[in-house]
């Protein structure tokens, strides 16, 4: 190698390949620890919920309802042998937010 432009050019070529090689370890090192933390994530998550619904279920027992069985809401002062139609609660519930929106733009307009 007594030309330096030819000595160059494969030490350029050389450092090329090693940075090329350090960064697909770097690369694949990190898509391995996300893949591991997604696992993690997704096993804390089952646990999570496994352990919500085992509370959920026990609370459900203790007040007497049927396990494994959702009884039917019923409205505030309504008794639970009568189910409530859920399509008029949600429209009663978004009549009384469209009031409360109401009051409230009259009530930032009055202040301002």
């Amino acid at each position: 190698m007594s030309n330096p432009l030819v000595q160059a050019f494969f030490v350029g070529r050389a450092a090329a390949e090693v940075l090329n090689e350090r960064v697909e370890g770097a690369f694949t090192d990190a898509l391995s620890e996300l893949g591991k933390l997604d696992a993690e994530l997704k096993e804390h998550m089952r646990s999570f919920s496994s352990e919500v619904m085992q509370r959920a279920e026990r609370s459900a027992e203790t007040a007497g309802a049927t396990r494994g069985r959702y009884t039917t809401p019923t409205a505030p002062g309504q008794s639970s042998s009568e189910p409530i139609d859920l399509q008029a609660m949600i429209d009663e519930l978004r009549a009384e937010i469209a009031v409360l929106r109401t009051e409230l733009q009259r009530y930032r307009s009055g202040s301002v």
